[in-house]
């Protein structure tokens, strides 16, 4: 009878421990509450180094950060978002593929009731807490203005754009085009979308050297598209100024060396990092500024 006990009673505890670790919606077993992260693709070191900012700061705040990459698919990404609602996650922090297609990801876990928070684009519709990013117009114009002071006799300019419909391409290409706007002796002979893919960016500048006999600089919306010009333009064996936006790691380097003149640096790990730390003000019921912007700086040789 006192070994039967024992048993019934061991289960009970057993049973009251599974009861208290289910806790309440957003917290995993061991307490911890839960947030998701979708990311637009992880085939970009940018976004890896987010990603990574993300990581560490939850990490160092006590969160379970769920990431879950959308792969540039639009249709992914809001299948991410469903998923994360199905996890019970208590807020979702999205970087959009496309400011637009995001907005029924954004609308998904508006109706779940569940906070959203954007990094790095934005979202055209939907209901967002707070939008973390650079100042993009800023960017392109700090861009423009380098590209100005290397030339300043004028000269014959192409721009590559990043993502048709994204906040970012949209941002830094209307702060380039407003540095050159008035001055006549610049001229933008080319401007092609190059969806911020580096294979993609060296198939688009290899067509507008074909095309233009005199290019003397290229603005590229992100670095991954500036290394797939500079690589093709290196293939062509003419000189031109290339521009970038970033910072990553390969573009740094490629500027270091001497072969693209300069990159914007943005500080993903600190737009990864700032997204946690908002998360935590916004569930700790804290007032939030609906646009947090992170400082930005020309990398030059």
């Amino acid at each position: 009878m006192k070994k039967f006990l024992a048993i019934l009673l061991t289960a009970l505890l057993a049973i009251g421990s599974l009861t208290a670790c289910a806790g309440k919606g957003g917290e995993t077993q061991e307490g911890k509450q839960k947030i998701g992260l979708v990311v637009s693709t992880l085939n970009n070191p940018f976004f890896v180094t987010l990603k990574e900012g993300a990581e560490k700061k939850a990490q160092e705040l006590g969160y379970e950060l769920i990431v879950l990459d959308s792969q540039d698919d639009p249709s992914k990404e809001i299948a991410n978002v469903e998923d994360l609602v199905t996890q019970g996650v208590s807020l979702i922090l999205i970087n959009p593929t496309d400011s637009d297609a995001v907005v029924n990801a954004v609308m998904a876990a508006n109706d779940a009731q569940i906070p959203v928070v954007t990094l790095d684009r934005g979202a055209n519709g939907g209901e967002v807490v707070s939008h973390i990013a650079s100042d993009n117009v800023a960017g392109g114009k700090m861009a423009g203005e380098f590209i100005i002071g290397k030339l300043p006799d004028g000269g014959k300019l192409v721009e590559l754009e990043g993502i048709a419909g994204t906040s970012a391409a949209r941002d830094r290409g209307k702060g380039f085009n407003e540095a050159i706007a008035g001055k006549a002796s610049y001229e933008v002979v080319a401007k092609q979308v190059a969806n911020f893919d580096r294979t993609k960016g060296l198939e688009v500048m290899e067509n507008i050297l074909q095309a233009q006999p005199e290019i003397d600089a290229v603005f590229a919306h992100n670095d991954e598209m500036a290394l797939g010009a500079l690589e093709a333009i290196e293939t062509s064996g003419r000189s031109i100024i290339v521009v970038g936006f970033d910072a990553t790691d390969d573009a740094v380097k490629s500027v270091e060396a001497g072969k693209m003149a300069a990159t914007v640096a943005q500080q993903p790990d600190m737009i990864g990092s700032l997204g946690v730390e908002t998360a935590q003000n916004i569930l700790n019921e804290e007032s939030v500024e609906e646009f947090i912007p992170v400082e930005l700086k020309l990398v030059t040789k």
